[in-house]
């Protein structure tokens, strides 16, 4: 479901059950605003005006009801940014990567603060 005041930047990845939802305020600005190379996990939930930055990684499953930094990574029931990307060129909506697969190919690195 996508919101008709939602924006989409540009190589995103939707997967699938994801929702960008209003906040339920009629004639404003009310659905979120997706940078550019951000990756949406599958039944990833995204409500109301907030801005997802460029370059993210969001959860499968994870509701995002606040504004996220460019190149973070979250998760969870609300949502809560677990790392950054350290190559902030990455771009995890082209990449794709979700740890699956061939394990000797590189993987994409990202510092984390702790949970």
């Amino acid at each position: 479901v996508v919101g008709e005041t939602a924006r989409i930047g540009n190589n995103c990845s939707i997967l699938h059950h994801v929702t960008l939802g209003g906040s339920g305020k009629k004639g404003v600005d009310r659905h979120p605003k997706i940078g550019d190379g951000v990756l949406l996990g599958a039944g990833a939930s995204v409500l109301g005006n907030v801005k997802i930055g460029e370059g993210c990684q969001i959860g499968a499953g994870t509701l995002v009801i606040t504004d996220l930094p460019p190149h973070s990574v979250a998760v969870g029931v609300p949502a809560k940014i677990i790392g950054s990307f350290v190559d902030v060129t990455e771009q995890p909506g082209i990449g794709m990567n979700q740890m699956t697969g061939d394990f000797n190919q590189s993987i994409v690195t990202f510092e984390s603060a702790g949970i």
